[in-house]
């Protein structure tokens, strides 16, 4: 049996509703479980920056989430496709009508993501505060707690709500099939099988 962990809410149905175009057959949580049992597979509904944890200690072999979640946890793990689902981006949000000035002494940003963010204006050779917050990124510039934000953005519109707009973009992100590399080795069948069919499935909707 193949477990597999999904992050709650749309990646995890459309994932599901890709498993239910492979195997002809219904792929559905019932009201409030966690555990889903079908066939040779178990699938375990958990929080998005969870899912590569459960992986990551062999709780589940396989799993689906963002590129972005995958780049920030920074976590030994195999990363087998891009399922191209979930697409969106990390970006950079400013004051609208004002200009990211990368030569300024210091930047304070404010931001979920850390990891992704450090990197980023480490690279760029650019002084920056980064200041972690779990949630209203967007309130940060207004209220003077930092310069600009490092954000997941789909359209744009809740920045553009907040008085906020796209500067830089600095990567872009979709849900990826990740495995555990013990699992891999392990049930390297199950795995190249599914990981197969996932592909051929893709690659028809490119």
């Amino acid at each position: 049996m193949l477990t597999i962990a999904l992050p709650k809410g749309r990646i995890a149905k459309e994932t599901l509703e890709m498993f239910e175009k492979i195997f002809n057959k219904k792929f559905i949580f019932d009201d409030r479980k966690l555990v889903l049992e079908i066939d040779n597979f178990k699938f375990l509904l958990v929080r998005n920056q969870d899912v590569p944890t459960y992986v990551e200690h062999q709780a589940a072999d396989l799993g689906v989430v963002g590129l972005d979640v995958i780049e920030e946890k920074e976590l030994d793990l195999m990363k087998l496709l891009n399922l191209n689902i979930g697409k969106c981006k990390i970006a950079i949000g400013i004051k609208a009508g004002e200009t990211l000035d990368y030569n300024h002494a210091s930047i304070k940003v404010a931001t979920k993501m850390l990891n992704i963010t450090k990197k980023y204006f480490a690279k760029k050779a650019v002084g920056a505060e980064v200041i972690k917050l779990h949630g209203s990124i967007e309130l940060a510039p207004i209220v003077g707690l930092s310069d600009i934000i490092v954000d997941i953005v789909e359209t744009g519109a809740t920045m553009k709500q907040n008085g906020l707009e796209v500067s830089d973009t600095i990567m872009e992100s979709s849900a990826y099939l990740i495995a555990n590399k013990q699992s891999f080795y392990s049930k390297k069948s199950e795995i190249l099988t599914l990981y197969k069919q996932l592909k051929d499935l893709v690659d028809s909707k490119a």
